[in-house]
Formats: structure tokens, sequence, C-alpha cells
């Protein structure tokens, strides 16, 4: 790796990050999130995260991670974990997967809610809601009265800052931009405050946003019939990769949806369980799915995210 022995400079603070302290901040972020720093990314470390030594009286990082590692240091260990956490989004992300939502999945779905049934969706790494809010503008597109059955949203995320943004529900104007035509009417009010956007309320009360980190025990059990978990995996090793398409794969429904980002894969170790249908979308191979279909039903499976 290419650095200075005396450490890596902000230029805009006086500060320096050694090769130990970059080292122990990625070790950290591994640990406790699964993404690896890449090579040559003391810079990002440092424009992150310089910002939260002045306020301590810090002027190392060393000084900073001995403080973050000790009991009193929780709150300040959340908020660097927050800052490297990378948060790019934005409404109907990877176009594609919400046609198939809408027109392959949305029949199937509206069926089984009306037929009583329980309906489940998870957006895995919602970010600061763009997904979540697309996947349910599509919801109350084709099922207008979706809040009278059984079909529920939930939206996780590892940032607990920027679950309070997509928890608030508030946008700027700009967002309209990424909007396809015909589904600003599901997810905004008809009136805006000046250049602020609001979430409706029919697309709100189908969610609910609740932190979790995959490196963490879930406190899910499905099943869930569509699961959105998308560019989450790319910053991690190989084995985490693994862990976590394995997990999604267990809290599937027999008839479930997968839907992962583009530049990511889900390995061979899981192609006798899901199919592609589409670009990164993932079903149950017809086989399994009738075959595991009246076991699901035995094992009245729930989530404690209800």
């Amino acid at each position: 790796m290419s650095i200075p022995s005396q450490g890596f400079q902000s230029e805009l603070l006086a500060i320096d990050i050694s090769q130990d302290a970059f080292d122990n901040i990625s070790s950290i972020l591994k640990d406790k999130t699964g993404i690896c720093l890449y090579e040559g990314a003391e810079r990002l470390v440092v424009s992150r995260l310089s910002k939260f030594l002045k306020p301590l009286s810090f002027t190392t990082f060393e000084e900073y991670l001995q403080h973050v590692l000790s009991p009193n240091g929780a709150p300040e260990l959340e908020q660097m974990i927050n800052a490297l956490t990378t948060n790019t989004t934005r409404f109907f992300r990877e176009r594609g997967h919400f046609d198939l939502l809408e027109n392959q999945i949305m029949p199937h779905l509206i069926e089984k809610a009306r037929n009583g049934e329980r309906v489940r969706i998870w957006s895995a790494a919602c970010s600061s809601g763009e997904e979540v809010y697309s996947i349910a503008s599509v919801i109350l597109k084709c099922l207008p009265n979706a809040a009278d059955y059984d079909l529920r949203i939930l939206a996780t995320d590892i940032d607990s800052d920027i679950l309070e943004e997509a928890n608030a529900g508030e946008y700027r104007l700009s967002a309209l931009e990424d909007v396809p035509p015909g589904y600003a009417e599901f997810i905004f009010e008809k009136e805006q405050s000046g250049e602020i956007l609001k979430i409706r309320p029919q697309a709100r009360d189908l969610i609910s946003f609740r932190y979790l980190n995959f490196m963490d025990p879930w406190p899910v059990s499905g099943p869930f019939d569509v699961i959105f978990c998308r560019n989450v995996t790319i910053y991690m090793d190989e084995a985490t990769q693994m862990r976590i398409w394995a997990g999604l794969e267990k809290v599937l429904h027999p008839d479930g949806f997968l839907f992962i980002g583009h530049s990511e894969r889900i390995g061979p170790s899981l192609s006798n369980r899901l199919e592609l249908f589409g670009p990164t979308a993932f079903r149950r191979p017809q086989a399994i799915s009738l075959n595991s279909t009246s076991i699901m039903e035995k094992q009245n499976v729930t989530s404690q995210y209800t």
C-alpha cells in the first residue's frame, strides 16, 4: 500500500492517520459490519471521521480509537460505523427490478392477500428510504387498498442515522426526477412544502423501519415473499457474502423472490435453491417451491418484525 510512513494527512484538517490506526479502523469495520475497506481508502476514512475528533478534544486517530473502544465510547463507535457506511440510493434504482415486481410478482401477491394470506416484503438495506417507498408505490398502484390486507413491508439498515431519515419520509423536490411517470401520486402527498416532498401516509403506513446488522443474529425468521438486498455485499469478502445469501435464502418463502445488486453474485452453493428469472432477480426452482409449500404451512413461521 503506497502510503507515507508519517501517515495520511487531510487536506482540510491537520490530522494524520497512521498505518496502524487505519488498519485498526479497517479491522473494526470488518468485524462490526463485514465491510472491507479497499486499498487506498485512507482519504475516505480521514474525510469522514476527522470531524468527530475536535469535539472530543482529540488530535490523533489513536486517541479517538482508544475512546471509541472504551466502555464509554459506544455512541461514538456507532457514529463511526454510520459515517463509514456508504448510502447511495435513489427512487426506482435498477428500474427493471420494479418492473418485475409489478408485472410478474404482484399478481401472485394480490391473490394471496385477497385470499386472507400473510404477505411480507423485506427491503434489507433500505438506506434513506427511496427503495422501500418505491416498493410501496408499486404495491399501491397495483392494490390501492393494500392496507386492508395482511400485507406489510419491513425496511432495515445498519446505519441508525440514515434510518431516521428514511422514517421521516421527506425528500428534496429533485427526487421527482428519478420517479417514472404514474408513480409519484402513490409516493408523495399532493401538496408539497416548499422544496420538500412528503411521503403519503398510505405508503408510510405499510412500512416498519428497524435497525439490523447482518453480522449480528438476525431478529427475523420470515417467510418473506419478496426480499430486496441490493448492493450490500459488494465490499465484503466472499465468505461473508455467502453467509448473507444463505441467510436470506433461509427466510425466503417457498414461492419467494430475491433481488440483489447488478454487481453481486450469489455463488454456486445456492444454484440448486435459487434460479434466475431476470437480471439479478431470483426465485425458487418450481420443484422446490411445490415440495416446500406444505412444509412451510405446517411450521407456522413468523417474524419478530410484523
